[in-house]
C-alpha cells in the first residue's frame, strides 16, 4: 500500500508547478519520473503523512482516475471485487470516515492469502518428499543389484589373476636366468669396448689440435669482420643523420604545427557552433586496472559530470558540485597526464556558465534540447579506432554505448574514490 500511495505521490509531483511543489520535495520533484519513488519514497510518504494539502492533491488525482472507487468509499462501502490495496491506498489518501479498517481489512487479507500460500507449499513440498522417497528407494535396489553382479564378476576376477599370478612367477624365473647369460655376454663386450676406447682417445686428441687450429683461424676471421663492421656502422649513421636533417628542413618548408588537434576538440567546436554553455579548456571493475589505463599513451577520460557529482555530493549546489568535479580531475591530469574531458547537461543551467578549468581538463556542456548522453555519444563516436578512452558513469545504457564502441567504462564510485572521496 505504502508502495502504490508513493507511486501515486511521484506522478502527482511532475503535474505541480515550482510553487505549489512542497519544499522537502523540490529536490526530488528534478529527479526522472523512475527515480522519484525509488530514491525519494521516505521522503514522499513523510510529507504525504504530514501535509494534508499534498495529500488531497493526491487523492484528487485518484478520484480522477478511480472515481467509481473514491465514491463507494466516501459512502462508506468497499466495492465489490476490487483490489485490497488498492482500497487502502484510497482509503489513506482520501481519509473517508472509517479509513484505517480499509488498511486493517487490507492486511488481514494479505496475511490470510500468505497463510494459505505457506499451506500450499508445505503440501507440495511433502507430495515432493514422497517422489523422492520412493525414488531413492527404486534406486537402492537398482544399485543393491549392480553391487551384487559387480561382486560376482570381481570373484570371477579374482580366480583370473590367480592364474595369471602362476604363470607371471614361472616367467619371472626364466628371467632371472636369461638375466644371468646376458651378464655374462655383457661382460665378454666390455673388454672389447675398452680395446677400442685406447684407440678413440688417441683419435681424440688428434682432433682436438685440429679444433685449436680452426679456433685460431677463427678469432682472425672475427677481428676482420669487426673492423669491417665499424666502417658499415659509420656509412649508416651518416645516412640518419642526412634523413633526419631533411626531415627537418621539409617541416620548417611546410611550416607545420607542433601540435595537433584532438577529436574531442571538434565535437567541442560543434557545440559552441550551436550557442551551448561551455568552458574553458587550457590545453578494462579493478582501481589498478583504472590507473593504468588513465596511464596508457595519449589516453582519453571522458566523465558523465552530473552523474559523478550527484554520487558523490549531490546535497551541493550545481555550481559548487561541478567546481569540486573539475578540481579533482585537475589534480588528476597531473598525476597521469591523460586527456581529460568533463561533460554537463547543459539543460540544468541558466545562461551562460564560465567555468574556470585547470589545465589538461576540458568541460562540455550539452547545448539545448540535447541530452548530457548524447553528446558523450559524440565524443565516443569521434574517437579513432585503437586508441584508449574511459568513460566514466553509472548510467547503464552510456557505459554500454561506450563498450560497444570499444571503449572501456568505469562507474562513478570507482573515480571518487581514485579523486579521494572515499
Amino acid at each position: 500500500m505504502r508502495r502504490r500511495v508513493v507511486d501515486a505521490a511521484a506522478e502527482v509531483l511532475a503535474g505541480l508547478s515550482a510553487e505549489d511543489v512542497p519544499v522537502p520535495l523540490r529536490r526530488i520533484a528534478k529527479f526522472r519520473p523512475k527515480a522519484r519513488a525509488r530514491e525519494g519514497g521516505s521522503v514522499i510518504a513523510k510529507q504525504l503523512d504530514a501535509d494534508a494539502a499534498f495529500r488531497a492533491r493526491v487523492g484528487d488525482r485518484l478520484r480522477e482516475a478511480e472515481p467509481e472507487l473514491a465514491e463507494a468509499l466516501e459512502r462508506g462501502e468497499r466495492p465489490e471485487g476490487a483490489d485490497s490495496v488498492q482500497v487502502a491506498a484510497a482509503a489513506y489518501l482520501l481519509r473517508p470516515g472509517g479509513w484505517p479498517a480499509h488498511v486493517e481489512a487490507a492486511r488481514a487479507e494479505l496475511v490470510r492469502a500468505a497463510e494459505d500460500a505457506r499451506e500450499s507449499q508445505a503440501v507440495q513440498e511433502a507430495a515432493t518428499l514422497r517422489a523422492r522417497l520412493d525414488e531413492a528407494r527404486a534406486v537402492h535396489a537398482t544399485e543393491t543389484a549392480r553391487l551384487r553382479g559387480e561382486l560376482k564378476d570381481a570373484k570371477a576376477e579374482v580366480a583370473d589373476l590367480r592364474r595369471k599370478l602362476g604363470e607371471e612367477r614361472r616367467a619371472a624365473r626364466e628371467a632371472v636366468e636369461r638375466a644371468a647369460e646376458l651378464d655374462a655376454e655383457r661382460r665378454a663386450e666390455r673388454e672389447e669396448s675398452l680395446s677400442a676406447f685406447g684407440a678413440l682417445e688417441r683419435e681424440l686428441k688428434a682432433v682436438r689440435a685440429k679444433l685449436t687450429s680452426a679456433e685460431a683461424a677463427l678469432e682472425s676471421h672475427r677481428k676482420a669482420a669487426r673492423e669491417g663492421r665499424s666502417i658499415e656502422d659509420v656509412r649508416l649513421r651518416l645516412l640518419l643523420d642526412t634523413l633526419v636533417d631533411a626531415a627537418q628542413g621539409v617541416r620548417r618548408e611546410l611550416n607545420l604545427p607542433s601540435v595537433i588537434s584532438r577529436p574531442a576538440d571538434h565535437v567541442a567546436g560543434a557545440v559552441e557552433a550551436a550557442g551551448a554553455a561551455h568552458g574553458r579548456s587550457l590545453a578494462e571493475p579493478d582501481a589498478q586496472l583504472f590507473q593504468e589505463l588513465l596511464m596508457a599513451p595519449r589516453a582519453h577520460l571522458i566523465v558523465d559530470g552530473y552523474n559523478v557529482t550527484k554520487t558523490g555530493y549531490g546535497e551541493l549546489p550545481l555550481a559548487d558540485q561541478r567546481a569540486r568535479l573539475v578540481s579533482g580531475l585537475g589534480g588528476l591530469y597531473s598525476q597521469t597526464h591523460a586527456e581529460i574531458t568533463a561533460v554537463f547537461d547543459g539543460a540544468q543551467v541558466e545562461g551562460h556558465v564560465a567555468v574556470q578549468a585547470p589545465r589538461g581538463v576540458r568541460v562540455l556542456f550539452s547545448r539545448p534540447g540535447q541530452l548530457a548522453d548524447d553528446l558523450i555519444a559524440d565524443l565516443v563516436r569521434a574517437e579513432p579506432p585503437g586508441r584508449v578512452f574511459v568513460v566514466v558513469s553509472s548510467d547503464q545504457e552510456v557505459a554500454a554505448s561506450a563498450r560497444r564502441a570499444g571503449g572501456r567504462t568505469a562507474t562513478a564510485g570507482l573515480l571518487l574514490k581514485r579523486l579521494g572521496r572515499f
